[in-house]
């Protein structure tokens, strides 16, 4: 019998992945350049195939792999080229001919996500507890005091200790990482410490009234040296941790304040102080209260990314941390500052890296920032929500964080699914639907963080078992098929 012709479908498409896959290789070799690096580095190699692979739109390629039962191109994160030849040879073998590249191994084919398994253990230590997605507990004040309390916190699932350093001080945060090591040998597991540095982080200072709302039409001054000062038409008043901002604001920029529950614009200057006028609070309006963040999302501040405290800071944090948490990082030579203080004051190469990612301008510079940082120690990027959410929109905060979760995996660094995770769990002990999913959805995450509060084991219990649970059922964005049970 005669070989039947092949369908010009299948030609087409056949033609389409060969010019992809050149392409992209081509694309590579400049993101390389600009990057700074080489194809010696798969994980940067990969990261720079996938970004030439993103910026086209493949869905209706995808479409056309999908009814011949090819597709997987919405799975390619850690295996750009390894997934463009392994369709081409399916799809070759359909036309019978030869591939013009070789189908890769399994070995090959996988090795981005071994890469992955291989860079999270050295950044969080080892997957326990029977799931892969590590469970990070930021602690409160009180476990500097209370061994128990932290020994509480591991027992429940915890592996990873986080120590703010923008609250308690050096005296506490030592007495936190020694009960932390000490609660590790009782477990029976190594635990890893995470201090995160508070960076120019700014917040209010004192305020006036403290008992009074804010709702929307009143006005809020601003104050950069001295007390709040209130008056007749302008009832409330706040000083700042960073003074110089108060001189670097504009006539109708935003501010937000205590993670977007109040949004202000401005409305006048003077010497040393800003009078915003308020535009949206909750229904019941917002109180003031110092130590709360004030974000200025679109407003170039030029604020080094570490302050003086910040220095003071590192020198107990090499002592007592296994990985640094850097806030409010924006480009690659921020790296550079962080690496030439850590020379300084004695940071070893095996000292973790964690870039907070809670501003535009890190997320313009992800790509930039992980070729700087990823070649010197063990690299992370944690999605500080929060603070993301406040400076981009809330609207955007979704496909946002989906979007540094698959250039992580692209580039085999590990992330951190942060901020209000079972926020409601741990302050009233019920969570919320919404909030279950969430922290379902941190699974993709190699590790999810929680914050203090007074329902804390509670909620790292419940955290353990959801996430060993979903372990089960998805891998980043793969799912592994289970067998279902429920009916």
């Amino acid at each position: 019998m005669d070989n039947p012709q092949p369908d010009p479908g299948d030609l087409a498409l056949w033609d389409e992945i060969c010019a992809l896959r050149h392409d992209v290789t081509i694309e590579a070799e400049v993101h390389l350049a600009t990057l700074g690096t080489g194809p010696d580095r798969p994980d940067l190699a990969n990261l720079a195939h996938y970004l030439a692979v993103r910026h086209r739109d493949l869905r209706p390629l995808q479409r056309r792999l999908m009814w011949r039962g090819l597709s997987s191109f919405g799975r390619l994160e850690g295996r750009v080229l390894p997934t463009l030849d392994a369709t081409l040879a399916a799809l070759s073998a359909l036309l019978g001919r030869p591939s013009p590249f070789p189908a890769p191994t399994e070995v090959d084919f996988f090795a981005g996500e071994a890469r992955l398994d291989a860079a999270s253990e050295r950044l969080l230590g080892a997957a326990s507890h029977g799931r892969a997605t590590r469970i990070m507990v930021t602690l409160p004040t009180e476990a500097a005091d209370d061994p128990a309390l932290v020994e509480g916190y591991a027992r429940a699932g915890m592996d990873i200790a986080r120590i703010n350093c923008a609250h308690d001080d050096k005296l506490a945060w030592r007495r936190m990482a020694g009960h932390v090591r000490d609660a590790g040998q009782r477990v029976g597991r190594p635990l890893r410490i995470l201090m995160d540095i508070a960076g120019p982080k700014i917040r209010t200072g004192a305020v006036a009234p403290s008992v009074e709302r804010v709702f929307a039409g009143d006005a809020i001054r601003l104050v950069a040296s001295g007390g709040p000062r209130i008056s007749s038409d302008v009832r409330f008043s706040a000083c700042v941790s960073l003074p110089e901002i108060v001189t670097r604001l504009a006539v109708g920029d935003r501010v937000l304040y205590n993670d977007g529950k109040l949004d202000a614009v401005v409305e006048s200057l003077a010497t040393g102080e800003a009078v915003l006028r308020v535009v949206r609070t909750k229904p019941n309006g917002a109180r003031l209260r110092p130590e709360k963040g004030l974000n200025l999302p679109g407003t170039s501040l030029g604020l080094a990314p570490l302050t003086l405290k910040d220095e003071e800071d590192i020198a107990t944090l090499v002592e007592c941390a296994d990985m640094i948490g850097y806030s409010f990082v924006g480009k690659p030579g921020d790296i550079d500052i962080l690496e030439a203080t850590l020379a300084r004051l004695g940071g070893k190469p095996s000292l973790g890296l964690v870039a907070k990612i809670e501003r535009p301008e890190a997320v313009r510079n992800l790509p930039e920032l992980i070729a700087r940082a990823a070649p010197k120690r063990p690299f992370g990027v944690m999605i500080a929500r929060g603070d993301l959410a406040v400076e981009l929109g809330f609207e955007r905060l979704a496909e946002m964080q989906e979007e540094i979760l698959w250039l992580c995996e692209a580039a085999s660094v590990p992330a951190i699914w942060a901020t209000q995770v079972l926020e409601g769990l741990i302050a009233e002990g019920i969570p919320t639907r919404g909030e279950m999913t969430d922290a379902a959805m941190g699974v993709r995450a190699e590790c999810v963080m929680l914050n203090k509060g007074p329902r804390l084991v509670a909620a790292i219990e419940v955290l353990d078992r959801l996430l060993a649970r979903m372990d089960d059922h998805i891998d980043k964005k793969t799912p592994l098929l289970r067998a279902l049970k429920s009916w």
